[in-house]
This record gives C-alpha cells, structure tokens and sequence, in this order.
C-alpha cells in the first residue's frame, strides 16, 4: 500500500482525501480511529496520528471529542479546489512553458486536449 515517493503519514492523509473526493467518504461520515488506521495498516499509531492532524489542520475532517473523526461537510469541494489550484501550477504551467520552448501553437496543445478529453470540448 505505502512506497518510497513521500512519508507515510503524506499517504495516509492523501489516501482519505482521495476517499473524499471520490465520494467514498462522505460529508460527516466517521473515519477510522487512529488506533484502528494502525492497527489495520500495521503502522505506528504516531504515524497515524500525524496523518489525521494534517487534515485536521487542513480543514479536511473534525474531531468530536470521545466519538471519533469526521469529514467537514465543505471538504470534498475544498479537495477539488486545492487539486485544480495544484494542477495548473503543477502541470500546465510547465507544460505551457514547454510547447512554448517547442514552437508548439496552442490550436495544436488544445486539439490534443480535445482529443484526450472527449465529451468536454466548451
């Protein structure tokens, strides 16, 4: 389940709000304990735990104090938002950057999109 890309609590946290945003975690539904995410992925529970506070702190999922934790109800737009943000600058500004080293027109960037995207040609 987990790889050498980045630290384990990183995948932990991006693992639930990939849940999020596919809608397998919906708003306020309980995730796992803590405990129980360790137990079941035979982690360090401080591992789990540093996980579980970054969304916390990212606004991702709430405690209720002796029940658990739950995701924000705004959560899953926030993930999508972020993504999309991270997704521009991430990806197509180099991309931009490189068609433009390329000589590649942009008519010829977005037919390719066109054709990768099919169904979204607005």
């Amino acid at each position: 389940m987990f790889d050498d890309r980045s630290p384990i609590y990183r995948q932990i946290a991006d693992q639930i709000k990939d849940d999020v945003l596919r809608g397998v975690l919906g708003a306020d539904a309980q995730v796992m304990s803590t405990n129980q995410y360790a137990a079941y992925y035979r982690i360090n529970p401080a591992t789990a735990a540093k996980a579980f506070q970054q969304l916390v702190d990212e606004g991702v999922i709430y405690k209720r104090r002796g029940v658990g934790m739950f995701v924000h109800a705004g959560a899953r737009e926030q993930i999508r938002r972020d993504r999309r943000e991270r997704f521009f600058t991430d990806v197509l500004e180099p991309m931009a950057a490189e068609a433009r080293a390329l000589g590649i027109p942009v008519a010829d960037v977005v037919a390719r999109l066109q054709q990768l995207i099919p169904g979204d040609n607005r």
